[in-house]
């Protein structure tokens, strides 16, 4: 007790923390007398050490499992039913196609996470790879990829500030940031394709270690970083607080908009990284990109099973998240269904994953 009064002392954003833990078991043990008179001793002994399938299904663990063992499951039935599927060039091929949406999933997390969420990445995505595509023609490739994550830098914190500071629904606010930033992409491109770029973007692109696309090694790196960051930092742990109780995290002393703002600013850097990824592979920069990529992050995130109500997941169930997609399309684009069913198997699996948290809310809730 000693050790951690002292370590709340030299930060307070620690204390806060403890603060808000303390805060939540006292409402705990606050609310136990009235369960104790509400039933027997033995009724509540029983419930204690007797646990049964619903308990399970209402832990954080079930459903993280679950996604996990279907992930499995479809790789399995797809490489008996399909030779083509098996394929190590068809399954480098998924994890080289989802490694953008990947990327951007990931800076998603950290919003959901946060208690917010961005659906202007794939406008910004765009934004950052014809910026970043013009600027190489003439000024080099280093330069044009600091300047196209510079773009996804800014815009992420102007979302973050109207969401922290000015109070304004992340709906609302990313939304009307998409129609800007698309609006003004398509001025400046009046829609057309940015061609002629250097051949250091493809090669780039088509580069491999080993048998490993560099793609795929960027998807790695954001993902330990994403990971490391809510694993190891205060700011990551800060977001899950936020996430889940964001007044009650404020009362505590702790910056709640600094906190929101990181997350959007990260997420912005994320989502112009994957437009910058998605240069080195078509070496042209589209202002048209990117057009999904809300939906398919958001999807990614929630079917791995992080809710949308924030202060839970992680970066491992994203990862499973995107996997868990990129296997569907495959399996759809194999079996010859077409385009126009993925989007709508997208849209199910979404659904599904809600209607199951809320399932979990409930039986938590009971």
């Amino acid at each position: 007790m000693a050790e951690t009064g002292q370590n709340c002392r030299r930060s307070p954003h620690l204390a806060g923390l403890v603060s808000v833990h303390i805060f939540d078991r006292g409402q705990q043990e606050n609310e136990m007398p009235q369960a104790t008179t509400r039933g027997s001793a033995a009724e509540l002994s029983a419930a204690t050490t007797r646990p049964t399938l619903g308990a399970w299904l209402a832990s954080d663990s079930a459903f993280k499992y679950t996604m996990v063992a279907v992930l499995v499951l479809g790789v399995i039935v797809m490489s008996i039913v399909s030779p083509e599927f098996r394929r190590p060039e068809n399954l480098i091929n998924i994890l080289q196609q989802n490694a953008i949406i990947g990327v951007v999933a990931c800076g998603m997390t950290l919003m959901i996470i946060a208690g917010g969420f961005d659906l202007s990445v794939g406008a910004v995505a765009a934004a950052s790879g014809v910026l970043a595509g013009a600027l190489s023609i003439e000024y080099g490739l280093p330069l044009a990829i600091i300047a196209g994550l510079v773009v996804g830098l800014g815009t992420g914190l102007i979302n973050g500030f109207l969401v922290a500071k000015m109070g304004i629904n992340p709906f609302v606010a990313t939304l009307g940031m998409q129609a800007i930033v698309q609006g003004v992409l398509f001025i400046q491109t009046e829609a057309k394709p940015v061609f002629g770029l250097p051949d250091t973007w493809s090669d780039f692109g088509f580069y491999r270690v080993g048998f490993v696309p560099s793609t795929v090694i960027v998807f790695i790196v954001a993902a330990v970083a994403c990971w490391a960051l809510l694993r190891f930092t205060l700011i990551g742990k800060l977001m899950y607080a936020v996430g889940s109780n964001r007044e009650g995290t404020r009362r505590s002393g702790v910056a709640v908009d600094r906190v929101v703002i990181t997350a959007f600013a990260i997420g912005g850097v994320l989502a112009a990284a994957g437009g910058l990824m998605l240069v080195t592979q078509s070496n042209t920069g589209q202002p048209s990109a990117g057009a999904t990529w809300a939906l398919l992050a958001i999807a990614a995130v929630v079917v791995g099973g992080t809710p949308l109500t924030g202060g839970a997941g992680g970066i491992g169930q994203t990862i499973v998240g995107t996997l868990l997609l990129g296997v569907m399309s495959n399996a759809l684009n194999i079996m010859s269904v077409s385009p126009y069913w993925q989007p709508a198997a997208t849209g199910l699996l979404i659904l599904l994953a809600v209607s199951v948290e809320r399932y979990r809310h409930m039986k938590r809730s009971r």
